[in-house]
């Protein structure tokens, strides 16, 4: 396992848009992504963006292999600044589009009402490369990445399908919540 840094940023966004390229169903990555022709250019924003805000504001873990990442958010780091203002403007116009961003702010806002009221980390986002997917390397560097954080503070993630969270339930994370207010289920999880 390696700890990012920014000259790792293509290989983080290689990773996480191959592997949410492919996964067209109703999810959080679908719902943000405005669907139109251009969907894989705007996945690749969203991978960026979120790219750019787990460095600053979080870590960012690789496999050794380059084929896995985890990025992590440290909710009490997170800022505002001139840098992510321009950042989020970024991600509405290339990413989001106009006309979603009310969808976008209710999905937040959902979220951020199931986050712990405790300090806590935020687990945002997984992904490995699909060649590579059901072979371990995940589980692996999700593992290793768990055993590096200990017991420092709760871990919180949310996902939106059944194996997810079944996958994270294996690994001591328990469901404490789940919507159906959006498109998609939200199922909330939190390891202690």
């Amino acid at each position: 396992m390696k700890i990012a840094a920014f000259k790792d940023i293509n290989t983080i966004i290689t990773i996480l848009h191959s592997s949410f390229l492919t996964e067209t169903f109703p999810n959080s990555i679908n719902f943000v992504v405005k669907q139109d022709k251009n969907r894989s250019k705007r996945i690749r924003h969203l991978m960026q963006y979120q790219c750019k805000m787990a460095l600053k504001f979080g870590k960012v873990f690789i496999s050794d292999d380059q084929e896995s990442c985890v990025l992590f958010l440290h909710p009490e780091k997170k800022k505002i600044t001139l840098k992510t203002i321009l950042w989020d403007i970024n991600l509405v116009i290339n990413c989001i589009g106009i006309k979603n961003v009310y969808k976008v702010i209710l999905r937040e806002k959902i979220l951020k009402k199931n986050h712990p009221k405790i300090p806590f980390l935020h687990l945002w986002i997984m992904g490995t490369i699909p060649k590579s997917k059901g072979k371990g390397i995940g589980t692996k560097l999700l593992k290793e990445v768990l055993e590096y954080y200990g017991k420092t503070k709760p871990i919180y993630l949310e996902t939106t399908t059944e194996s997810n969270m079944h996958f994270y339930k294996k690994l001591g994370f328990k469901v404490f919540n789940e919507t159906y207010a959006l498109e998609y289920p939200l199922y909330f999880l939190l390891r202690s």
